[in-house]
């Protein structure tokens, strides 16, 4: 975003022109932006929308949302025309302190489908700290008997700004006696100093009164300054001396308490109380190292006694000061550096930022089900992580960005083997001893009608007893289904087959009577001829023919009262029952008796006591029947 001021409109420009450039960092892989900090709110950011390719129209439709691990309320979209503005007040200083580089990290998250895009505003610094001294008003007694060229040191102002705007140059007021020395940039850890250009006098000016002024480099510039009151006392010739202006102490975060830092000795010509070595830390000394260090007022000895956190400092500057105990007391100065070394005491930390359950079983593969970042507080190889998925599990990790993944389907689901996952994911740093974090994601698996019902059995047989009531139950039946809630509920319905069978059974008939009718027309003929002709005694005599059929449908029977004269071959005898001439029956029964064996026809009686035979005659076998005929023969006598 820029930022617009009255009084600058080059700067107006320039910003403006960074906005543009830098829409699309090159070789990032993310949107960058820009915008200064203490910019008000409704400040434009950028066309995030437009510029990552989405529709305004399916903002609000695909869930578009902006998360942030910074403060979330920093920034906003505006969901009618996609634009990225200043939701609230941004205090760089607030937000990165000291950093050289202050950005805030953006999630831009989007579902239907569900993807993730990056999003960095860097957040420019302006002028908006003045410099500042650890105290309006520094104290300072020398004796009148210093000589010329000594120096004394000034505890500089800070700024809380970066770059330029915190780039500081210093000026004393102007007077006879002192001169500022400032150490060169590479040489920050030495402090300011005064130096002594001409020699003090008691009696001409006990005190003497002189301002210190910072100035940054801001534009515009903002100045502080410090009141420096110098007591002159009378001589204590010599003041203590510290073996080294700078020590520089390494010192792992996690040192016990009553660890020795160092033994910071000094040494003073005199003798007696004028030699006699007072150590304390500089009065300028902030209160937090003071929390955390001691200073043995008689060895110079420096120990801890707080927690030393590597993500909290990564060095500290103690000011120390050896006082003599003189009448009138002299003091040296050293600067101890110390650096605290990172160890591996964070273990990394993981957080599922999206998700899209339940996850339906005909998902497609690579499909993105969740989200996962992971952060370590550590640094270097503490802070580099690894992560990993539990074994046996159909899915998989994608890294999409620094410290970001995406859990993707890698496998296909199937709701009926398994209806969830709990998927456990592993965050391994690379320190030594390594430290590691699990988090348990779960999947529930949404299911979908892709099982038919299954009956029990396939094929039930049921006996009907005729005359039953409409509405009576005559059988049970039982369905179930391997789906799940709508998908497994079973509606049942009946299929009349009935019709379908008759119709086939019927045909059936009309080609085995088609197929038939030649022999059948023949056996009347051959009846026919020999009831024509001349009858022997017994040979012929009235009939009652009986007809019965029979199919796969069941069995009916016609008989027909006319008297007839049926032959059943010469020379039989009268017998009382008659006995049956000619048999037709279905090829499934028995063959009929030769000719000269119809006596073994006897047996079988119909409805009017008649016998018959079940049986039929061989030539008809060679087909399928489905009718039986039965002729008799009535006794000559009747």
């Amino acid at each position: 975003m820029v930022y617009l001021s009255r009084c600058y409109p080059e700067s107006r420009q320039l910003l403006l022109f960074m906005v543009i450039l830098a829409a699309w960092e090159s070789g990032s892989g993310q949107l960058h932006y820009s915008v200064p900090e203490e910019a008000k709110h409704g400040t434009f950011v950028g066309r995030i929308a437009q510029d990552l390719g989405l529709e305004l129209a399916e903002l609000v439709p695909r869930l578009f949302r902006v998360a942030s691990k910074e403060r979330g309320d920093l920034l906003e979209v505006n969901l009618q025309n996609g634009i990225l503005f200043v939701n609230s007040r941004v205090d760089r200083e607030e937000l990165c302190g000291r950093s050289a580089e202050c950005s805030i990290h953006l999630e831009v998250i989007v579902d239907r489908p569900l993807q993730v895009f990056h999003v960095e505003v860097e957040v420019k610094d302006i002028n908006d700290n003045p410099p500042v001294f650890p105290a309006t008003q520094k104290n300072l007694f020398i004796a009148e008997s210093r000589p010329l060229d000594s120096r004394f040191p000034l505890e500089g102002a800070s700024d809380a700004d970066v770059g330029a705007n915190a780039l500081l140059t210093y000026r004393l007021s102007p007077n006879e006696y002192f001169s500022l020395d400032i150490p060169p940039r590479h040489e920050q850890v030495k402090p300011l100093g005064l130096v002594l250009r001409k020699p003090l006098d008691r009696e001409e000016a006990p005190e003497l009164y002189l301002l210190l002024t910072a100035t940054d480099g801001g534009k515009p510039e903002l100045t502080g300054s410090v009141q420096v009151i110098i007591t002159v006392l009378d001589a204590n010739d010599n003041a203590p001396v510290f073996h080294r202006t700078l020590y520089t102490v390494k010192l792992p975060e996690d040192v016990s308490i009553g660890t020795l830092v160092i033994n910071a000795n000094a040494s003073d010509a005199d003798e007696g109380v004028n030699g006699e070595i007072i150590y304390a830390f500089s009065s300028d000394v902030s209160p937090d190292i003071k929390s955390k260090f001691h200073i043995d007022a008689v060895s110079g000895e420096i120990t801890v006694i707080g927690l030393i956190d590597f993500e909290e400092s990564k060095t500290y500057k103690i000011q120390v000061e050896a006082v003599d105990k003189g009448s009138l007391p002299q003091a040296g100065h050293c600067t101890v550096l110390v650096e605290v070394v990172d160890v591996n005491d964070n273990a990394p930390q993981l957080t599922v930022t999206s998700l899209s359950l339940p996850v339906s079983e005909d998902t497609q593969l690579d499909t993105v089900i969740t989200l996962i970042s992971v952060f370590d507080r550590d640094s270097g190889v503490n802070g580099q992580v690894t992560c990993s998925l539990m074994p046996d599990v159909p899915f998989k990790l994608i890294s999409t960005f620094k410290n970001y993944y995406s859990l993707v389907l890698d496998s296909a689901l199937d709701r009926e083997s398994s209806s969830g996952y709990e998927v456990v994911v592993t965050s391994r740093d690379g320190g030594s001893p390594s430290l590691w974090t699990t988090a348990t994601v779960s999947v529930e698996v949404a299911d979908v009608n892709d099982n038919a019902p299954v009956f029990a059995q396939a094929e039930y047989t049921v006996f009907v007893k005729e005359n039953n009531p409409p509405g009576s139950p005559i059988l049970t039946v039982c369905a179930r289904d391997a789906d799940a809630q709508e998908n497994a509920r079973v509606s049942y319905s009946l299929v009349e087959r009935r019709a379908a069978v008759v119709d086939v059974n019927v045909y059936l008939i009309i080609a085995i009577c088609a197929v038939s009718s030649l022999l059948v027309l023949t056996l009347l003929l051959y009846t026919a001829l020999r009831c024509s002709a001349a009858p022997t005694e017994s040979a012929c005599g009235p009939g009652k023919p009986t007809l019965v059929c029979s199919s796969a449908v069941g069995s009916w029977s016609y008989s027909q009262q006319k008297g007839q004269r049926v032959c059943s071959g010469e020379g039989l005898p009268k017998t009382d029952p008659p006995k049956p001439d000619l048999m037709a029956f279905s090829p499934s029964l028995p063959p009929c008796p030769e000719p000269g064996n119809v006596d073994k026809l006897q047996g079988y009686t119909l409805e009017d006591g008649i016998h018959t035979s079940k049986c039929s005659f061989s030539p008809m076998r060679k087909f399928h029947h489905s009718f039986l005929l039965f002729v008799t023969k009535e006794n000559t006598e009747k």
